[in-house]
């Protein structure tokens, strides 16, 4: 008898030996993923998420496997649990490395690109077709968004998106009206930031920003109209912010509540979202009494600082793009 119970305890240390080995080789083997993959890991028990990862050949198929794996998840319960999200796993990955990725590595992070200068019907068009976003947009007001390049998660939605972009712009507007240049004449945020918005769409160029500002400053404090042809513009297009033709003469003086053609002053809000550069530019402008300015042909603007130079430069426009009809490499495209 005592020779039977022996022989039983030693198969049993034998067997429990030999599941062991096998399980820890499997736990350490190089998984079946070819390819570095992102990967959505869905919500539901373990035996749910273990089949899904076979299915993605992220650990090996088939039913032995599936069930080596949930029990390598229980021997190793301590460690965490088990998370649901879009997860990156590298080719290779094995068992250990799948389960060290579901309990502790961050979820894939995307981007998106929101630039400067754009109207709110241009954003609201960019967010609500970032594919990997979700629930509606609610309606965003024009110039609420700071222009920047974001980082979200798969399954973010729209509104939080927008909520948070919208506080990044009240926040650094606060603080650009904080430590502005106070003899710029501006009377309040709002002001600040719906002049940036015309700076933003006048130039790309950053150099030229305090420039632009200098100017618009300028013709506010002698009771000068803006006419910017963005504002124009902007009232032109519903709000889009761009056309699909060169803008007339008579459309620059057509009546509009941001025509700086036709409105005295400042319009009644902003054309476009300025990025912080633009906020920069009218809260600390260049110095000079420069009253107009125009595009030099070559991507950049010239600037007068009376009407007689202005013309001049005007003239001097005019006779590139003459030049230009004939040989088209003789101007450079102005920035839109």
């Amino acid at each position: 008898m005592k020779r039977v119970v022996l022989a039983l305890f030693l198969l049993l240390v034998l067997s429990t030996a030999g599941c062991a080995g096998w399980t820890w080789s499997y736990a350490h083997r190089t998984g079946p993923l070819a390819v570095a993959t992102d990967h959505v890991v869905p919500h539901g028990s373990t035996a749910h998420i273990t089949h899904d990862l076979a299915l993605a050949q992220i650990i090996p198929p088939g039913r032995i496997s599936e069930f080596q794996f949930r029990l390598i998840t229980r021997l190793t319960t301590t460690q965490g649990a088990l998370h649901a999200a879009e997860l990156h796993f590298p080719a290779g990955a094995s068992v250990l490395d799948v389960l060290a990725i579901l309990r502790h590595a961050p979820p894939v992070r995307h981007f998106l690109t929101i630039p400067e200068g754009r109207t709110a019907r241009q954003i609201a068009l960019l967010l609500g077709e970032a594919p990997l976003l979700t629930g509606p947009l609610p309606p965003l007001a024009e110039g609420a968004i700071l222009p920047q390049t974001l980082a979200y998660e798969r399954g973010t939605p729209r509104a939080q998106i927008a909520q948070r972009l919208e506080t990044l712009m009240r926040q650094t507007l606060a603080r650009v009206w904080a430590q502005r240049d106070p003899s710029i004449g501006l009377a309040s945020p709002e002001q600040l930031l719906i002049l940036a918005s015309i700076v933003e769409r006048e130039t790309g160029v950053n150099a030229e920003r305090p420039m632009v500002a200098r100017v618009f400053l300028n013709r506010l404090g002698q009771n000068m109209k803006l006419q910017s042809d963005p504002t124009a513009i902007y009232d032109l297009s519903d709000g889009l912010g761009v056309l699909d033709h060169g803008v007339t003469h008579d459309e620059l003086h057509r009546p509009g509540p941001h025509n700086t053609y036709v409105v005295d002053g400042l319009p009644e809000g902003p054309i476009c979202s300025p990025g912080v550069a633009a906020l920069g530019a009218v809260a600390h402008p260049a110095q000079g009494d420069m009253l107009y300015f125009v595009a030099d042909g070559t991507g950049g603007h010239g600037f007068s600082h009376d009407l007689r130079e202005h013309n001049q430069r005007v003239e001097a426009l005019r006779t590139l793009k003459s030049a230009h009809a004939a040989n088209p490499k003789t101007l450079a495209p102005a920035h839109p």
